[in-house]
């Protein structure tokens, strides 16, 4: 745990280590790992907003391009979504198929489905920005079988809003002396300031149950 919090709050240098490496193919890696922070269940804590906002930092240095980050990054949050909604929609009809299961029955599907229907669009661009909630997003949506065409279409805009707001802001200002010298204590914000929503909303939803 120690380890994986040590490259969490230096990915940057890690990250630039990794390119002298292996070059180019660090897209790949790159790429991989925000496909699985967001195409997975069982790998939410990877890492998304800290990582997309060292590569911006890293494309100021002129060691990756921005615009090809940008690309690639915003393909792999889009597909790592896609990947997540058939994922749940092909476990969706197995966990739902028993009514008169206590936790999983017909009459939650159609509510997630209902739900998702109504508030879709705006929990999928929402949930970018919230750890663990983005991973879990599209895989109730696939659950709660939200249109396909309606979640693609802000899949994609979701996508290209996280990728570029973090690697652009990365790319702006990653590299000022004071941020550079202070990467970490920046990084370590960025998780604060993702996980704050997180938090405050579980304890919202606790405290309502226990009313």
């Amino acid at each position: 745990m120690s380890d994986f919090l040590e490259i969490l709050l230096h990915v940057d240098i890690y990250l630039e280590e990794l390119f002298f490496q292996i070059g180019s193919w660090v897209y790949v890696v790159l790429f991989f790992i925000i496909f699985s922070e967001t195409g997975f269940v069982v790998t939410p804590f990877l890492p998304g907003d800290s990582l997309l906002f060292a590569v911006g930092a890293l494309s100021s240095r002129q060691l990756i391009c921005p615009w090809s980050s940008f690309i690639i990054l915003s393909i792999a949050a889009t597909s790592g979504n896609t990947v997540n909604y058939h994922i749940g929609k092909y476990i969706g009809p197995k966990v739902f198929s028993k009514d008169e299961s206590i936790f999983f029955n017909k009459k939650h599907l159609y509510t997630t489905y209902v739900f998702y229907e109504k508030h879709g669009a705006k929990t999928i661009i929402i949930a970018r920005f919230l750890p663990v909630i983005r991973t879990f997003a599209p895989f109730v949506a696939g659950i709660g079988k939200m249109r396909y065409v309606k979640f693609q279409v802000y899949n994609i805009l979701s996508s290209i809003l996280w990728s570029g707001s973090f690697i652009w802001t990365g790319y702006f200002f990653g590299n000022l002396p004071f941020v550079k010298n202070h990467f970490s204590l920046f990084i370590f914000g960025i998780i604060i300031m993702s996980t704050i929503p997180t938090i405050v909303k579980a304890i919202l939803l606790k405290r309502d149950k226990a009313k």
